[in-house]
């Protein structure tokens, strides 16, 4: 169930003592970035802000992530599970989710590769508007979108050329200069892959 301001009530709040686990999930790679704990008045504050908010069972209050550090985690969108006694918190953070300066409070965690795309998403995003001399992903966009069209188009035909006539190890490197490209283009026409992906599932469904 989607969880929103019209159905906290819903959640099961008596068979918890009135406190659920929430675990929070990039909304873009898939990984597990922490777990916390919510009480009403916490899930209503993280609902109303967007921002997600704890209760701290050691200070016994509600805790806005980053509001010290300034690494926000700003919700997408939240669900409970069958039972309505735990939440599954999808976030895009702010800069780096742990106390310790790591990306995720669980560092060890293999990201499924097919998610990568996600994270790398991210960077491209991150370094648009840095120096073009010190970044390839800058000078790309500093070329302008017909350039960024142009060299996708190129690793389209490099990519079917490596089919046919090279390895499977040039085919993949072929593959992964597509994608990467493809990506950068997407980001210069403020296209999220998400988009991307939500027609490909609507293809799928018809």
């Amino acid at each position: 169930m989607q969880v929103t301001l019209d159905n906290i009530e819903l959640l099961a709040w008596d068979k918890m003592a009135d406190m659920l686990p929430a675990i929070i999930q990039h909304q873009d790679t898939g990984a597990v970035l922490m777990q916390g704990y919510m009480n009403r008045d916490a899930l209503t504050a993280s609902l109303k802000t967007g921002k997600a908010t704890f209760f701290s069972r050691s200070k016994q209050r509600l805790w806005v992530k980053g509001e010290v550090s300034g690494n926000y985690l700003n919700l997408d969108n939240v669900i409970c599970d069958c039972d309505q006694d735990s939440l599954l918190i999808f976030c895009r953070p702010q800069g780096p989710t742990c106390h310790l300066g790591t990306d995720s409070c669980f560092p060890e965690q293999d990201i499924h590769r097919k998610n990568f795309l996600g994270y790398l998403e991210q960077v491209i995003a991150s370094r648009k508007d840095q120096d073009p001399n010190s970044s390839y992903t800058a000078s790309l966009f500093a070329r302008g979108t017909t350039k960024m069209a142009q060299k996708v188009g190129e690793e389209g035909v490099e990519v079917a050329l490596a089919a046919v006539a090279e390895s499977r190890e040039a085919l993949l490197g072929e593959c992964a200069d597509l994608f990467y490209h493809t990506l950068v283009l997407l980001q210069d026409k403020n296209i999220d892959l998400s988009e991307v992906m939500e027609v490909l599932a609507n293809r799928h469904n018809k």
